[in-house]
């Protein structure tokens, strides 16, 4: 089984995977990401645009997703922001024709609340600190520019199962998408604190600098 979670930038899918992954045995993730910023190394910096626009990424994950799920015997997580119809069609749409089980899920949030997450994440902390609450997002300046587009887009029907996550943990997001799939996750026995610390390590762990 493949489980995608898709949603705007900031809204919480990286976290909800690494959950899913912690509590699910025999589980991998797997992050589209790699492949576009490694396509994204090979160009030229006036080359560089959104890598989902070039189809070699498109293929690219198609490929690797199909290898995974075929010889791979666990679930395997997907965290990425598709809102292209056609590019959804062309990853999702195709692992599906191709007969694999893929249960797919849009973290949701209302506008404020992921531009919240987008300034706590990464080093958002520390801008706070020295620059005020009301520091701009420079570094999230891309997460910024496509937040609206996502939000419209992903609440369209094709891109259920929608989960709003406003005012829920990422360990209930979590736990609502493996029940919504089927799978059974062992308990969460993180305290509040160590719930804290794992995921600040999870989101430094995925700072871009490039």
């Amino acid at each position: 089984m493949l489980v995608w979670i898709n949603g705007p930038f900031g809204g919480g899918k990286t976290q909800t995977a690494h959950e899913l992954h912690r509590r699910l045995p025999g589980s991998v993730i797997c992050d589209p990401e790699h492949a576009g910023f490694g396509l994204h190394r090979m160009l030229p910096p006036a080359l560089r645009g959104d890598f989902q626009d070039l189809p070699a990424w498109r293929q690219g994950v198609y490929e690797v997703l199909d290898l995974a799920l075929t010889r791979h015997h666990g679930p395997v997580i997907v965290p990425m922001t598709v809102v292209e119809p056609k590019y959804f069609d062309e990853t999702v749409g195709r692992l599906r024709e191709r007969g694999h089980d893929v249960r797919h899920f849009s973290l949701l949030a209302r506008r404020e609340t992921v531009l919240r997450r987008l300034r706590e994440r990464g080093f958002g902390h520390v801008v706070q600190l020295v620059a005020g609450k009301d520091a701009p997002l420079r570094r999230e300046s891309f997460a910024v520019t496509k937040l609206d587009v996502c939000l419209e887009r992903l609440r369209g029907a094709e891109f259920g199962e929608h989960v709003w996550t406003d005012d829920v943990t990422v360990a209930q997001v979590a736990d609502h998408v493996a029940a919504s799939a089927g799978l059974t996750l062992t308990p969460n026995t993180d305290s509040p604190l160590r719930g804290r610390l794992r995921r600040a390590w999870t989101g430094a762990r995925h700072i871009r600098f490039d």
